[in-house]
């Protein structure tokens, strides 16, 4: 379909198969030393894909930085990038790394809800404040999360910084490709649920981030977001889809310092 070539990844990305296998080990190992600092599959909804892992630091967290997975609302879990977590604990924050109901099992409005629900949970179970960050897909449930109908209120009022990272912004582009036999947006649904045509978020710090060496489409969404909040944008030099994210491991990094305040 039209914008199938636009949206593929995988294809345009040296050694690209490599990439998921290696998370998943780097991951599993990252748990696992973790320890009793690590609450695994914590549930937040009613379905097995409902849950979350919080990942603790040592002594009282400075907050709780929530990270939402990637793969096209149809792929992935909140195991496959655990240690991506290693930057926001390394400076003292809480992590939690929720998964969702995948489409076509489910649609994206109601993904949408169920990570609202996962960020209250979380937001429960915690004190002080909430950074939001997520990456392709995950970088559109983010940035859903600044729709005041969304969220309650007084859980709003404690995220301070949200980053969507490679995000996808504008949803309608999605309706002529192969995909979206699984994702089933329809037109409204499409305008709906696209970050772009919300209004932007007030009293948050908002950085939109991208590689790039990404696909045109992405850079353009990234820019599109940007443009209709008046956020921040940064291109990540040298950066594909894939490994813009890595950066979220690195304490020191500008990632990192941009989304938990330096």
């Amino acid at each position: 379909m039209k914008n199938d070539e636009a949206y593929k990844n995988a294809e345009y990305i040296e050694g690209a198969s490599d990439y998921p296998p290696r998370w998943e080990k780097q991951a599993a190992e990252f748990r696992e030393a973790q320890g009793a600092r690590a609450q695994l599959g914590v549930s937040y909804g009613p379905t097995d894909r409902q849950v979350f892992d919080m990942f603790l630091p040592e002594g009282v967290a400075r907050g709780t930085l929530i990270f939402v997975h990637g793969g096209y609302w149809k792929a992935f879990d909140n195991k496959t990038l655990s240690h991506l977590a290693q930057g926001a604990l390394s400076r003292g924050w809480a992590v939690a790394m929720p998964t969702y109901d995948l489409c076509p099992d489910v649609r994206i409005s109601e993904i949408t809800r169920q990570i609202a629900a996962a960020v209250a949970k979380i937001a429960d179970r915690t004190f002080g404040k909430l950074a939001l960050a997520g990456h392709s897909a995950g970088g559109h449930l983010v940035a859903r999360m600044m729709d005041p109908m969304v969220l309650p209120a007084e859980v709003r009022d404690r995220i301070g910084s949200v980053m969507p990272i490679s995000p996808v912004a504008d949803l309608l582009p999605l309706l002529e490709t192969q995909m979206n036999e699984i994702l089933r947006l329809d037109m409204a649904e499409a305008q709906a649920e696209s970050p772009i045509n919300m209004s932007p978020p007030r009293g948050v710090n908002v950085t939109v981030w991208v590689g790039g060496e990404e696909r045109p489409a992405f850079l353009e969404q990234a820019e599109s977001l940007a443009r209709a909040w008046g956020a921040k944008k940064v291109i990540a030099p040298g950066k594909h889809h894939f490994d813009v994210i890595d950066a979220l491991a690195d304490p020191e990094g500008d990632m990192v310092r941009t989304l938990l305040g330096g």
